[in-house]
């Protein structure tokens, strides 16, 4: 039996009590995001730019709530400077869940430049980093956010076209 890895990961975003999610609009988590904006206890708030959407999650984070952001790799560039002199300094635990794009595949060419650097840069920023590259990996999401809220720490979950079957 197949699992339904978007309603998984809100399901689990629930069960860890994540009450905002931000998000960037991505063909690959297009689904993940229609379930996060049905979903009664999750507020969405659709952000312009990746780093922006750190800054709501910050935010929530201070007023007391916990959040997420759903993002593509690609923007990961853009995000460092908020990363390190926001969500890590402050020990904000941020769960970023990313479509990876850009390994073999991938039907558009810029995408591949930022996925020759994306692991690089996040081990570079001591963030976390696990990689889901099969359905059954969904269950391995409830651990990973229980460990970035218990070690206010931000961690990335990269999800590729094979998680989602295909690009």
């Amino acid at each position: 039996m197949s699992i339904d890895v978007n309603e998984r990961i809100v399901s689990d975003f629930v069960k860890n009590k994540i009450e905002l999610v931000t998000t960037v609009p991505c063909k690959q988590l297009a689904t993940t995001i229609e379930k996060i904006d049905e979903n009664k206890d999750i507020y969405h708030i659709p952000s312009n730019k990746e780093d922006e959407g750190m800054g709501i999650c910050a935010g929530a984070f201070m007023g007391g709530k916990r959040s997420a952001i759903i993002m593509q790799n690609t923007a990961i560039g853009v995000t460092i400077n908020t990363l390190a002199t926001l969500t890590q300094y402050y020990r904000i635990p941020l769960p970023m869940l990313i479509s990876y794009r850009g390994e073999l595949g991938e039907p558009v060419a810029c995408q591949v430049e930022m996925a020759l650097h994306t692991k690089a840069l996040l081990k570079q920023m001591n963030i976390p980093t696990y990689h889901f590259h099969n359905e059954s990996d969904v269950e391995e999401l409830d651990k990973i956010l229980q460990y970035t809220f218990m070690c206010n720490k931000p961690v990335a979950i990269l999800t590729d076209a094979t998680f989602w079957k295909g690009y």
